[in-house]
């Protein structure tokens, strides 16, 4: 197996949380002087004038981040009228993140059940969420919260001129599962 390419898809797939140096051993079931020799391996080859990305050591924690070099055209790409809409799948993580904030992506990804890594890296270029502390959960992960950007955006003063959320559920009528309009006359069905 190519650990190099197993290394880049898990700093990947953790995105801006990043990992620990005892975590990624666990995952990758090395000992600490080999991922350090595939970490500074891959960082090494990061460093090309071809390459976007790099590899940071951030809060205790390895992740891939974008080179401070090439800002400008990730600064046009946020302030981008055509690339500045929010998708659905945004609008949605925006809603979670401003009704339970204080939230890590964790439970974000829990009550959306797919990942919202992507999402929130762009809602954070886009000011309209930020990091808001680290919570007490193992791992100690990042906390995101709205921001003043977000109250502007969407025209609110305060949080708490946010829609309530109704939680009650419209009940329609039940059928049950196992009667059906074909009955069974042998091996044919009637209607």
């Amino acid at each position: 197996m190519n650990k190099l390419g197993i290394l880049e898809g898990i700093l990947f797939v953790v995105g801006d949380e990043g990992i620990n140096l005892k975590n990624l051993c666990e995952v990758m079931n090395i000992d600490i002087e080999e991922a350090k020799a595939l970490l500074l391996k891959l960082k090494e080859s990061y460093e090309s004038d071809e390459r976007g990305i790099r590899i940071s050591y951030l809060g205790d924690a390895f992740k891939l981040t974008t080179k401070e070099i090439h800002k400008e055209y990730y600064q046009k790409l946020v302030e981008n009228p055509e690339t500045n809409t929010l998708s659905p799948s945004s609008l949605e993580v925006l809603a979670i993140i401003a009704y339970n904030q204080p939230i890590t992506r964790v439970e974000i990804d829990t009550m959306r059940g797919v990942s919202s890594n992507h999402i929130i890296r762009k809602l954070v270029a886009k000011g309209l969420i930020k990091e808001a502390g680290k919570s007490k959960m193992p791992g100690r992960p990042n906390l995101y919260r709205t921001t003043s950007e977000f109250l502007d955006c969407f025209g609110l003063s305060s949080l708490n001129e946010l829609p309530e959320i109704n939680d009650e559920i419209q009940e329609e009528d039940e059928t049950e599962l196992f009667t059906s309009i074909y009955k069974e006359n042998g091996n044919d069905f009637e209607q």
